[in-house]
């Protein structure tokens, strides 16, 4: 139990630093994207979200690694091996290197055909798109040189680090929108340009830490044979889910481009920036259980290991829940307060991606599991021909003149599938697992949801015409609900304990 504990507190502490982070994040970001789309205007903010997806089009390369890194650096760690630990760091940073040079000439190539021949630019911003696609390539490489890096310190659970470096990136981040108005200069490839010299800057200090405080993170030019093997094994498979998730974002937000044009791109972009916030919430404390995860499965730890996913399950989706239903229901207030200039169909892709990022949400939290078994073969195959075949459907669904939503609709129905069918997977990888016990904690999660959602879309029918008054109305009555609900309900009497636990310590301290 002190154990148990020991994980309760850590995952507790790991989450409060990175809340403190993603505030600080959340509030500059929203600040920072009601300027920059003030700025650079509808259109521009559209060219670069489309041709940063062109990049991003490669990064399923590199995500499949970083999966991998994270997984075998927090495996040896617990296990406790320090010169397997090294070895396993060095490793992974030649194998992102390579990627690195890899993606660099597919994105000089195949990026920069697709740029001029498939995607729609307004007249006279070919020029600007083509230097926004550069500084793109340049901040993806430097990205995929910075994974083992984050990886170490996840794995060594130091949270607190991200918050600090938090509050240098915040103050990069409000120094670009100064520099934007004081500028001279073609306004949308200074954006691109100051974004890279910011995330050049943050990756840095991260490596400079990492080198200060792990031994493992000091680079020695060996690659370690069997150690790689078992990498570009686990990410072998991996690759193909990560591609599928890469085509799928990407691939919908080009469809969009090619049925509808830049603007409704902008809107797309601002349903991500909103769903993206939101996500945060959840995201924070799934990186803060995921070594935890890990770690007791390399203890051949199951009861534990069932504990935690278990657990995660219902906390990462009631809090997202918590966060997630008031700013459904009020995204129509939320955007007119936030932005001076509201794309159209902003609103609607928010709603969607807002339910889409559930099951999402919950599909990931089962892949904790999966992953930390070492077995992706199956999860990886499924993942990737369904998000690979999804933006064919959304090309199908436009065709017969549908309406832009309908992106997203698919979307959601594709997370709800593959969530049902890793549950399977996890089962089959370790079957040892409960698989009621994990679907009860899903359903139990939805019925608490379905029940605040319902009563929430009733307090909406009352509405005062007052942005900021029917927030906090809203607000408050989806919070209480989800509190009371998710408390009594959602919970066991086990992890309402855990609950009190957190709680208690908190107040304590």
């Amino acid at each position: 139990m002190s154990d148990i504990s020991s994980n309760n507190k850590r995952i507790a502490k790991n989450t409060m630093m990175l809340y403190f982070r993603m505030l600080l994040s959340t509030v500059v970001s929203l600040y920072t994207s009601r300027i920059v789309l003030q700025t650079l205007g509808v259109e521009d903010y559209g060219i670069y979200g489309v041709v940063g997806g062109v990049v991003a089009m490669f990064s399923f390369l590199n995500s499949s690694m970083a999966g991998a890194t994270s997984r075998f650096l927090t495996f040896e760690m617990g296990k406790g091996d320090k010169e397997r630990l090294k070895a396993t760091f060095s490793s992974a940073l030649i194998i992102h290197i390579g990627i690195a040079l890899l993606v660099l000439i597919l994105a000089e190539t195949i990026g920069v055909w697709f740029l001029n021949n498939k995607l729609v630019i307004p007249e006279g911003r070919m020029e600007a798109a083509h230097w926004v696609l550069q500084f793109s390539v340049l901040g993806m490489i430097v990205g995929f040189t910075q994974v083992p890096y984050n990886a170490a310190i996840i794995a060594h659970e130091k949270m607190d680090v991200y918050a600090y470096v938090e509050l240098i990136h915040v103050f990069l981040k409000l120094g670009i929108i100064y520099l934007l108005w004081i500028g001279n200069f073609d306004k949308l490839i200074l954006y691109a340009f100051l974004t890279l010299m910011v995330n050049v800057i943050v990756a840095m200090i991260y490596r400079i830490y990492c080198i200060r405080h792990y031994e493992e993170s000091k680079f020695n030019a060996h690659l370690d044979k069997d150690i790689s093997k078992n990498i570009l094994s686990f990410s072998l498979y991996n690759l193909l889910g990560n591609m599928g998730v890469v085509v799928n974002t990407q691939g919908t937000n080009f469809v969009i481009n090619m049925f509808f044009g830049v603007v409704y791109n902008a809107a797309a972009s601002i349903g991500t920036t909103i769903s993206g916030v939101v996500t945060g919430f959840a995201s924070n404390i799934m990186t803060a259980f995921r070594p935890q995860i890990t770690k007791s499965y390399a203890q051949d730890n199951i009861s534990e290991f069932q504990s935690l996913i278990s657990w995660a399950i219902k906390s990462i989706l009631l809090i997202y829940s918590f966060i997630a239903i008031p700013v459904g229901f009020a995204i129509n207030e939320v955007l007119s307060l936030w932005l001076v200039e509201v794309p159209v169909y902003a609103d609607v892709f928010c709603q969607l991606l807002l339910i889409s990022i559930f099951f999402e949400t919950t599909r990931y939290i089962i892949i904790m599991g999966i992953h930390a078994t070492g077995v992706v073969k199956f999860v990886s195959i499924f993942a990737g021909i369904t998000f690979c075949l999804n933006p064919f459907i959304i090309y199908l669904l436009y065709s017969l003149n549908l309406p832009p939503a309908y992106a997203y609709v698919s979307v959601i129905f594709v997370n709800i599938i593959l969530s049902v069918i890793n549950l399977f997977i996890l089962k089959h990888n370790e079957p040892r697992v409960s698989l009621r016990k994990l679907v009860a904690a899903i359903l139990q999660v939805i019925f608490v949801v379905l029940i605040t959602i319902g009563i929430v879309y009733f307090v909406c029918q009352y509405k005062t015409e007052k942005p900021f008054i029917d927030i906090i109305i809203i607000g408050a009555t989806s919070s209480i609900l989800m509190c009371l609900l998710g408390f009594f309900v959602a919970l066991n009497k086990e992890q309402r304990q855990r609950a009190l636990g957190i709680i208690h310590s908190k107040i304590k301290r």
